[in-house]
């Protein structure tokens, strides 16, 4: 499956999934003054964009030293894009913060790793520099402008959430997980196919 710069850019906008992000990112917020808010955002997202560069740029290496192929790649990042895509459409309760109470301004944690930086938005980028390593400009390009997206997003949260209201919010999350599983069926289906292919 050859992935183009608006697929790319696409896969991680429905991964990081800014719009179903608005009522945890809130939250994460909700003891921080109004006036260092978007200070408080354009640091997180900074720090998530750092962290997923890292990734791409060192993920080539590590899975060398793991001895991991291209094929289980693909099958583990179709699975965890698959569990990532049920849990957008059945969402269950609580948050990935706990029980727990955020106190204070939010410092990479819970903002800029795990709700932009996840474990699965990792393995997306580390996947896609390993298999297109010549194609690094246009992984970073489409990262910035998930990025870009994301950050205007969370700074308009306030307003997106009384415009477009729980339900609305919901609903699209739910169309995001329906495409991401179409996605991760296809990045599941294309490591199997490699893998078996190796026998041939």
């Amino acid at each position: 499956m050859e992935t183009s710069f608006l697929s790319a850019t696409v896969l991680l906008i429905l991964i990081i999934d800014p719009l179903g992000n608005i009522p945890l990112f809130i939250a994460a917020l909700k003891q921080v003054k109004p006036e260092r808010r978007k200070k408080v955002v354009y640091r997180e997202c900074l720090i998530a964009f750092s962290v997923l560069c890292t990734f791409m740029f060192f993920g080539r290496d590590f899975l060398k030293l793991m001895h991991l192929t291209d094929a289980s790649m693909r099958v583990a990042g179709g699975v965890i894009l698959f569990l990532i895509a049920i849990k957008m459409i059945f969402p269950g309760e609580g948050n990935m913060f706990g029980n727990e109470k955020i106190h204070g301004e939010p410092f990479i944690v819970p903002i800029a790793i795990p709700l932009i930086a996840g474990p699965s938005a990792m393995a997306t980028v580390m996947l896609m520099s390993s298999r297109d390593p010549d194609r690094m400009l246009e992984w970073i390009g489409a990262l910035m402008i998930c990025m870009l997206i994301t950050t205007i997003v969370f700074l308009f949260s306030g307003k997106l959430q009384k415009l477009l209201g729980e339900q609305a919010i919901t609903a699209l999350e739910r169309l995001m997980g329906l495409v991401l599983t179409a996605i991760a069926i296809e990045m599941l289906l294309s490591g199997i196919a490699t893998y078996i292919q190796q026998f041939h």
